[in-house]
């Protein structure tokens, strides 16, 4: 029985062997060098035999094993020819064919093998048999071209150029084609080669490409042929036409033009080329063109290039964003300045069409300078009163009037038509800017054209139907009152005052009674300018106003006046007392201290010291948005004497801050007893 071998420790070994190391391990151990074989040295016809015959047996093994591998039949083939056996190999290279004829590197073999051992017709026979078969391989055209040539056989070379060259083949080798002709001054026939190979053959175009165009010009031009050149690059201009125009070949024609001193027929290619070609495909165009402007053009010319560029870059601008106005108001600025009155309305036209998506007045209001700079420019510089109308018509037909206006727009288009001698056309725009979308500028505009035509009534129905619309609008009332206190009539002035300050609701009372007491005063009326006072003060404390009663009485010129005005302010401060702003209690009693500097006697200047506050420092606690303490600040506070009076708990507080002084000189005395000995032995 066989023994069983028992593993007793069958835990997993500390160093694992994983397959990827025994991979690696046997890769390493076949790349140790093995020793050479022994040198064999034959020294008789027999051993060399038998030696031919034991490595053709080794060739033959090898080629039975894999008939595919065609190195091994080429490995075969050289050792054949080494041994001086050229039958033998082109019998296995013919072999090799038979098993892959398409094998580029067998065919090159084969015929190398052939010229080395100067074996020619064989080799032309390889290489007509190589380019029957592959004839889209451009190594056996060249190789069978280059072993032609040098054979010194021209003609035989140029026939196989010929028999490659309707196959079409790639641009190389019609270039390869013209240099074999150029090498032996054929230029007729390089000639010939360069209209085929840039033109139709059969139909079919081989190479329509503009740099074929651009080499076979210079081609002309290097052999000083120009006429022929400048045919070839005005064909070349023709043939691709303005569908497919490429700025390479217009920069190549301007170039052979300027070598030729042809100036202006370089400027005429380039203006030409610039106003065709796509303004981002033409960037080599304009360097080209400014080099040459520099060169040989003068300021007219350099400027003109130079509005060229700009005029692109804002092209760019524009084509990638419409809606760009800025862009748009620089490009109308250029075209305006340089070109002329239909290419600036073609311009004009283009931006005006980019209307704002969005039906928002903060979206228009840089699209609308676009109208107005297009209906001046009609006005002022083309001076056309027809469609600068037209263009204002346009534009107010445009804008959505139900959900915004420009009133500067309307204003404009009426100011335009009284500049022409046509004040109803004027006054009808205005009219029907009031009646569709009615405006405070609108109302502003159309009462100050009437004022200075001296339409007064139309003003009055004017100044009635705008209040009519905005009645809370403090400026329209004192202006209507102004119109009327110039056209002599007070007591409408004085109505009209009635009527503002009886309104609910304004945007600027003050300034409506500051107004209307001015034009008391200047009427002479201080009864009435005295009772506009206490009715304002009916409605309003302010400091500011009692300052200004006092100043009035002041003012009126009697012999109580002084009387009166400090009646004034007795009233005001009795008033402020329970007023929270004690700053403008203090400013009160800031003007009244004046008042009394200058016209007062010592007992009114002493009372009204004792009037004045004293001005402490405090603290309060701040509180954040939260709810959560934010430290404290300091504040000043006015105590005023008249309110200490009253208020017990001040005197309190007086009270309170001696004590504390007190206390803290007694601590101070405290701290060095030793001093107060030497003080009292002293």
């Amino acid at each position: 029985l066989p023994l069983t071998l028992q593993v007793k420790n069958k835990a997993p070994a500390e160093v694992q062997i994983t397959a990827e190391q025994l991979l690696r391990e046997a890769k390493e151990r076949e790349l140790e060098l093995l020793p050479p074989p022994p040198q064999q040295k034959i020294t008789d016809v027999e051993e060399l035999n038998d030696y031919k015959l034991r490595k053709r047996k080794t060739f033959e093994d090898n080629i039975r094993k894999n008939r595919t591998v065609i190195s091994n039949w080429i490995k075969y083939a050289q050792w054949e020819e080494s041994l001086k056996e050229i039958q033998r190999a082109r019998s296995i290279y013919e072999r090799a064919l038979d098993v892959d004829y398409r094998n580029v590197t067998l065919w090159l073999k084969y015929a190398e093998m052939e010229m080395k051992n100067r074996q020619v017709n064989h080799a032309r026979n390889i290489w007509d048999r190589a380019i029957t078969t592959l004839p889209r391989v451009n190594q056996f055209w060249y190789k069978y071209t280059y072993m032609e040539e040098m054979l010194g056989n021209v003609a035989g070379s140029r026939q196989v150029f010929e028999r490659w060259m309707e196959w079409q083949p790639e641009e190389q080798a019609w270039h390869s084609y013209i240099n074999f002709e150029l090498r032996y001054k054929e230029v007729d026939r390089a000639r010939s080669i360069y209209e085929r190979y840039i033109l139709f053959s059969a139909l079919v175009i081989v190479h329509p490409d503009v740099k074929n165009w651009i080499k076979y010009a210079r081609f002309e031009e290097k052999h000083s042929y120009f006429a022929h050149a400048r045919k070839v690059y005005e064909r070349a201009v023709e043939f691709f036409g303005e569908e497919h125009m490429d700025e390479h070949l217009y920069v190549a024609f301007a170039k052979f033009e300027e070598n030729q001193k042809e100036f202006e027929r370089v400027r005429v290619i380039y203006k030409y080329a610039l106003d065709r070609i796509p303004k981002q495909d033409a960037q080599n165009l304009f360097k080209n063109y400014t080099i040459f402007e520099k060169k040989f053009g003068d300021r007219r010319g350099i400027e003109d290039i130079i509005v060229s560029k700009r005029r692109f870059q804002y092209e760019e601008e524009v084509k990638a964003n419409p809606h760009n106005y800025d862009a748009w108001f620089d490009y109308l600025r250029l075209v305006e300045s340089d070109a002329d009155a239909e290419t600036v309305r073609e311009v004009y036209e283009r931006a005006i069409a980019n209307v704002p998506p969005i039906q928002e007045k903060r979206h228009w209001k840089r699209y609308i300078y676009l109208w107005i700079n297009y209906a001046l420019y009609e006005e002022l510089e083309a001076k056309a009163s027809k469609r600068t109308r037209q263009v204002y018509q346009a534009c107010l037909e445009l804008l959505p009037h139900k959900k915004f206006t420009f009133a500067k727009m309307w204003l404009l288009y009426a100011q335009f038509e009284i500049r022409q001698k046509n004040l109803p056309l004027a006054r009808r725009a205005l009219g029907t800017s009031i009646g569709k979308c009615p405006k405070n500028k609108l109302f502003k505009g159309y009462i100050e054209l009437e004022l200075q035509l001296r339409e007064f009534d139309r003003c009055r129905k004017l100044y009635e139907k705008f209040l009519e619309f905005a009645p809370e609008n403090c400026t329209s009332w004192i202006k209507f009152a102004e119109l009327e206190t110039i056209l002599g009539d007070i007591d409408r002035a004085r109505a009209i005052y009635e009527l503002a300050i009886g309104q609910p609701r304004l945007d600027m009372p003050e300034v409506l009674w500051k107004s209307y007491i001015d034009f008391e005063i200047e009427q002479e009326e201080y009864e009435k300018t005295r009772n506009l006072y206490r009715r304002l003060l009916q409605r309003t404390q302010h400091v500011k106003v009692w300052i200004s009663f006092a100043q009035f009485e002041l003012s009126a010129g009697r012999e109580e006046r002084l009387q009166r005005c400090r009646q004034v302010y007795e009233e005001a401060n009795k008033a402020m007392r329970s007023c929270e702003e004690k700053e403008e209690r203090v400013m009160l009693l800031e003007s009244w201290r004046s008042f009394e500097e200058e016209f007062g006697s010592d007992s009114t200047k002493e009372r009204i010291d004792k009037l004045m506050p004293e001005k402490i420092k405090k603290r309060r606690k701040l509180q954040a948005e939260d709810g959560s303490d934010a430290g404290w600040e300091e504040y000043y506070d006015y105590i005023f004497p008249e309110d200490t009076a009253n208020q017990p708990n001040l005197k309190l507080l007086a009270m309170a801050k001696l004590w504390k002084k007190q206390q803290q000189e007694s601590e101070a005395a405290a701290v060095d007893p030793d001093k107060d000995i030497d003080e009292s032995q002293t």
